[in-house]
């Protein structure tokens, strides 16, 4: 099974490979990957939209049925119901393989798509899946300069790129090991956020990072009612709790906000791409500190993020933040200039009594001094902080700095904090480190034990944390190994000695030979 999961994976990136290969030079990388992702999520929802109506008609008793050949008349009478239960609507000659079938000869193939991609997001006017789809074919420029000069040789590329996409063997997706439209998202977004450095990494956590971080906030559950992720990027914390839950499990579905609106697009077609339907997830477009979405949505019970690093917010210059419901209770606002502990603090706002966060942060808020402290004095005086945990540096796309994890819970049985050294958890990768699987389970483990582990683990009273000034760095109170040798001192006294003896020795033997 492992075997022809890697296989199937190392065909799916070698297709994308071959594709990035074919548009390269006209297409730069972060908008070439716009390309492929748009495409390939039209190539998904015609499929799947076509799958449903094929199993609904042969389970009704018409064997050869195949939506593909239906004629647009024909299918129009479906649309009202289609709509109400899968959220959109796509006539068979607007399919993919229809569309890619006629793109050679098809002088007009970017209006042709252009025209596609409205009338499936015009669908889904008006009705609950209006938000879902809106906007989503945005980044797909069919007209931009990027793809050519001229029409044709935009049309050119676009009849490249739909082959390529449709190259891709994605067979029928229930049938795959691999989660394969999901899979192709996730190794362009890696193969571009490390490419990319900075700018595509910004917004990207690595596969291994996610896993333990979801691992953690879904500790010792087997289904949850919502997950949440203030700072959602393209959704991949949202999925791995899909992936390691399985998404009937998590019950109400997946919920997150995201600023940057390409970002936003990406996350919303990495929902469909992982096949979890429109009513099952709410992603929205905004600023989190100052307009969150979700009100009526939380509490969560699991929460999972990886929020931007340091970056500006309004915090007191906006009057009314501070009665903000999320932030009044620590008396005090982040710093304008560093909104971290902002996103901690909507996190266990918005955080059921029995779920559990577990958020990625930057090492200075764990021990900066003014309302950084204070806040944390809030967070340990009413024991939300279950476990700080230091991860290696160099793990993320774009930054050689070593994280941490801060997981919050609210109601806990003991009135103390562990302390977890995982610096030295990772393989190194060329020039970045990884956590491999093996890594993750001795992490997990040391979270799930709960007890003292010399120069690994220690569970720390509050009472403690309070007289080293609420500062949370986990190398206050769990001391290193120590790497240098032990030198014993006698010994290397009498060695020293008779080195001496022997040099002497020698210098009387050539004044021998001398004289």
């Amino acid at each position: 099974m492992d075997n022809r999961k890697e296989q199937e994976r190392e065909e799916l990136h070698r297709t994308i490979w071959g594709i990035a290969n074919d548009l390269r030079g006209s297409v730069d990388g972060w908008d070439f990957k716009q390309y492929v992702l748009g495409m390939l999520f039209y190539r998904f929802i015609s499929e799947n939209f076509a799958n449903y109506i094929n199993e609904g008609e042969r389970e009704a008793g018409n064997p050869g049925f195949d939506y593909a050949l239906l004629s647009d008349e024909n299918a129009e009478q479906a649309r009202a119901d289609l709509v109400e239960t899968k959220g959109f609507f796509i006539l068979p000659s607007q399919l993919f393989a229809n569309v890619r079938k006629r793109a050679p000869q098809d002088e007009n193939l970017n209006e042709t798509l252009e025209a596609v991609f409205n009338a499936i997001e015009a669908s889904a006017q008006g009705v609950g899946s209006e938000d879902d789809f809106k906007g989503l074919f945005d980044d797909l420029d069919v007209n931009s300069n990027k793809l050519g000069g001229t029409v044709a040789k935009r049309n050119e590329k676009l009849v490249k790129l739909m082959n390529g996409v449709g190259d891709m063997r994605l067979g029928d997706y229930k049938d795959n090991t691999i989660d394969a439209f999901g899979d192709a998202y996730e190794f362009l977004m890696t193969m571009y956020a490390s490419n990319a450095g900075k700018s595509g990494g910004e917004f990207f956590t690595p596969q291994e990072v996610s896993e333990l971080l979801t691992r953690i906030a879904l500790h010792g559950k087997t289904e949850v009612n919502k997950v949440y992720d203030p700072a959602c990027g393209s959704g991949s914390l949202l999925l791995k709790a899909a992936k390691i839950l399985g998404k009937e499990n998590v019950r109400l579905g997946f919920f997150g906000q995201e600023i940057n609106i390409t970002t936003y697009n990406l996350c919303r077609i990495n929902m469909f791409l992982h096949d979890i339907d429109y009513d099952k997830f709410d992603i929205a477009h905004g600023d989190t500190l100052t307009e969150p979405a979700h009100w009526d949505d939380e509490p969560f019970e699991a929460i999972v993020s990886n929020p931007p690093y340091s970056i500006r917010w309004d915090g007191d210059a906006n009057a009314l933040m501070i009665n903000d419901p999320r932030f009044a209770p620590a008396g005090v606002l982040a710093p304008k200039s560093k909104a971290d502990l902002a996103f901690i603090m909507h996190s266990l706002s918005w955080l059921a009594t029995n779920g559990t966060a577990a958020i990625v942060c930057f090492p200075g808020v764990m021990y900066r001094g003014g309302a950084e402290q204070k806040i944390r004095k809030y967070l340990i005086d009413n024991n939300f902080i279950e476990c700080v945990i230091q991860l290696p540096a160099n793990l993320f796309f774009g930054t050689s700095i070593a994280t941490c994890i801060l997981v919050l819970k609210k109601s806990k049985t003991d009135n103390s904090t562990l302390f977890i050294d995982a610096s030295g958890e990772c393989i190194k990768v060329t020039n970045s480190n990884k956590l491999t699987e093996g890594n993750i389970r001795a992490i997990l483990a040391l979270y799930t034990n709960r007890t003292d582990k010399e120069h690994l683990a220690r569970l720390v009273l509050n009472s403690m944390v309070a007289e080293q000034d609420y500062n949370l760095s986990v190398s206050t109170y769990v001391e290193q190994e120590a790497s240098r040798e032990k030198i014993d001192i006698l010994r290397l006294n009498t060695e020293i000695e008779e080195i001496v003896a022997r040099e002497q020795t020698l210098r009387d033997e050539i004044a021998k030979i001398i004289r």
